[in-house]
């Protein structure tokens, strides 16, 4: 599952919340375990990330138990079949294919639209 622009932004926010001790990361175990936010109450949390409460717990559930949770399942099950030797070029494949992207959007935003006005299908 790939991850959106909204969830960039939340998790941008959320990192700095976390920071700024607004918020914070625990571990339940009541059965399973699974990621829980702490001090996500508060007219505060709902103006930071620009939805309600149920939606920052919602993204928070996905991204973290779901996408997160899910992607170290799918390593280590990879390693269950091949073992561990390829893990390092894994992560090595994985950084460069991240910078790729970085670069992407470095060059996206400095490039600037030579025309900003109408074209000639503005005019009819």
């Amino acid at each position: 599952m790939k991850l959106t622009q909204k969830d960039k932004t939340f998790l941008d926010t959320l990192a700095r919340l976390i920071e700024e001790k607004q918020l914070r990361i625990d571990v339940r175990n009541d059965g399973i375990s699974r990621f829980i936010l702490r001090q996500n109450y508060g007219d505060k949390i709902e103006q930071a990330f620009g939805m309600t409460r149920q939606g920052v717990r919602w993204r928070f559930q996905r991204l973290f138990n779901h996408i997160y949770v899910e992607a170290y399942e799918r390593i280590l099950w990879m390693e269950s079949s091949f073992g561990r030797e390829l893990r390092e070029h894994a992560v090595a494949i994985a950084q460069e294919r991240a910078a790729i992207r970085r670069r992407i959007l470095e060059q996206e935003r400095r490039c600037i639209p030579l025309h900003r006005g109408k074209s000639k299908h503005d005019e009819h």
